[in-house]
């Protein structure tokens, strides 16, 4: 039996390729590690999430055109940015997918504010120095609560590779 071996031309010449030169990076990464998925337009609700514009946006309100002579049903959407509060809108036939932000939610045991920055640690033990305190009434509160001596926890939100401190309460011993 004789091996097939396969030629892929580069510029006047033909190379012989076989399968050990595939040099292909299938990076992969955990369970939800995508930043988006896809969901049909039909299928989103009011206070869901979807992408506008690129920007991670939670529904505030909805509606449903009907089919015209021509065409598909649109839905039109408006949208909060969960990150920056700047209010989106966008009309997409209702059969058509958009792209859903995986959000993510979690609450981490203030330790500390250094330099603009709050110390947290989640339910592991593990803890981070990332996430910025918000320039908004709430940061204000953080750091008076903080001040204050309060144990608090801080809930922060993910979504597209960004993360914001969007809840306070008060830690239960």
């Amino acid at each position: 039996m004789r091996s097939r071996v396969s030629y892929y031309f580069t510029g006047t010449q033909a190379t012989p390729f076989t399968m050990a030169d595939a040099d292909d990076d299938f990076t992969s990464g955990d369970a939800g590690s995508s930043e988006t998925y896809p969901q049909q337009c039909s299928a989103l609700r009011k206070n869901g999430h979807v992408c506008i514009k690129n920007r991670p946006c939670k529904i505030v309100e909805m509606s449903t055109s009907k089919t015209g002579k021509h065409g598909h049903a649109k839905v039109h959407m408006v949208g909060i940015d969960i990150f920056t509060g700047k209010k989106y809108e966008d009309i997409c036939p209702s059969t058509h997918n958009m792209n859903v932000p995986n959000v993510i939610r979690k609450d981490f045991q203030l330790l500390d504010i250094n330099d603009g920055f709050l110390s947290l640690m989640d339910d592991n033990g593990e803890t981070r120095e990332d996430i910025k305190v918000p320039e908004t009434d709430l940061g204000k509160e953080i750091k008076d609560r903080f001040d204050k001596d309060e144990q608090l926890l801080i809930t922060v939100i993910k979504a597209m590779g960004e993360e914001l401190a969007i809840a306070i309460k008060a830690q239960t011993k």
